[in-house]
């Protein structure tokens, strides 16, 4: 998944060998930082929403036979399924297609960077859906600072330089996105987990299901461009179409599949804390393949604002302080 703030869930006794869970961390962050990277690569070949539909079917795939390897199953009852088809929206669905369409119009750098606003958009609809949740007043500096970062890198005193304001928004919906899903997770389905791979594989088939929903419409709407849903586009750059689908799948399989059980791996013996500082390093690690892999660059005010929001995703994240104790 792109760069998504982790969820803490009881996890399966999936090992990968005896590796250090300092390694699986950092192999983490590159995994889901290059997913912006790999978005670029599949759109020489492939229209945004077959991008983010052939991502979700490849994790699919990938995830339920992990979920068959751990012996887990998948949750029941009708109300969980309700719930998981709005998560499986707004952590799947959506935010996937908004990344790879933002990026016909933004760097990959520029969308992992948009994708770092996630922690203040979920501190935001924490407040709303959650009504036993305050707001110390360290985050709402956070939040406010997080914002004035997001205005810098949109750069509106310069007409000429600035980014592509819809691009750009469309990273910023997405990385909100992520924000309320985590959100609605908590405040709705905290109870209903059975545990392992069985959430993720859940709701990422409901994001399958409606992605088939939505590829239909687009297709009835593309016939005239595309003789089949899974035609290339005609606009292609890419000299071969093998490295974007290869790419794309590579962004389900590995992204999606591996990177949970990575996850698992690291919160099972780090804990959720260190856990979580992953999302701190996803833009890096897509600002530096951008610039050294891509040619892309940025301008000091995008690095600036990355510098801003960075911070403040930072300080939103540390623990709430605890007040000492008073003496017996």
């Amino acid at each position: 998944m792109s760069a998504a703030a982790p969820t803490v869930l009881p996890v399966p006794e999936v090992r990968v060998g005896r590796v250090p869970w300092q390694v699986k961390f950092l192999a983490l962050a590159l995994i889901w930082g290059s997913s912006f990277l790999l978005m670029k690569v599949g759109l020489g070949s492939l229209a945004p929403l077959q991008i983010s539909g052939l991502r979700i079917f490849a994790g699919v795939a990938a995830l339920l036979v992990l979920l068959g390897l751990t012996r887990g199953r998948l949750p029941r009852g009708r109300r969980t399924w309700g719930h998981l088809m709005v998560t499986g929206f707004f952590l799947g669905a959506l935010p996937f297609s908004l990344f790879a369409a933002s990026e016909e119009r933004v760097s990959s750098a520029l969308a992992g960077i948009g994708n770092a606003t996630t922690p203040l958009a979920a501190v935001l609809f924490s407040l709303a859906l959650l009504p036993a949740e305050r707001l110390p007043g360290r985050k709402v500096a956070a939040v406010l600072a997080g914002f004035v970062g997001v205005l810098v890198i949109l750069q509106p005193w310069d007409s000429l330089g600035r980014p592509d304001a819809i691009g750009f928004g469309m990273t910023l919906v997405a990385g909100a996105s992520y924000g309320l899903g985590w959100t609605y997770v908590k405040r709705f389905l905290q109870h209903d987990n059975p545990g392992g791979l069985s959430m993720p594989t859940a709701q990422l088939l409901t994001a399958g299901a409606q992605m088939v929903a939505v590829l239909a419409v687009w297709w009835a709407l593309s016939r005239d461009a595309f003789a089949t849903p899974w035609s290339l586009r005609p606009d292609a750059t890419a000299a071969s179409p093998v490295w974007p689908v290869l790419a794309v799948l590579a962004l389900g399989v590995v992204g999606t599949g591996v990177a949970y059980v990575l996850q698992f791996d690291v919160v099972r013996a780090a804990g959720p804390t260190v856990g979580a500082t992953v999302t701190y390093l996803i833009p890096v690690v897509s600002v530096v393949l951008g610039v050294t892999l891509l040619d892309e660059s940025l301008a000091w005010p995008q690095l600036a604002g990355a510098g801003i929001v960075l911070a403040s995703a930072v300080v939103i994240g540390m623990p709430r302080r605890r007040l000492p104790a008073p003496p017996a």
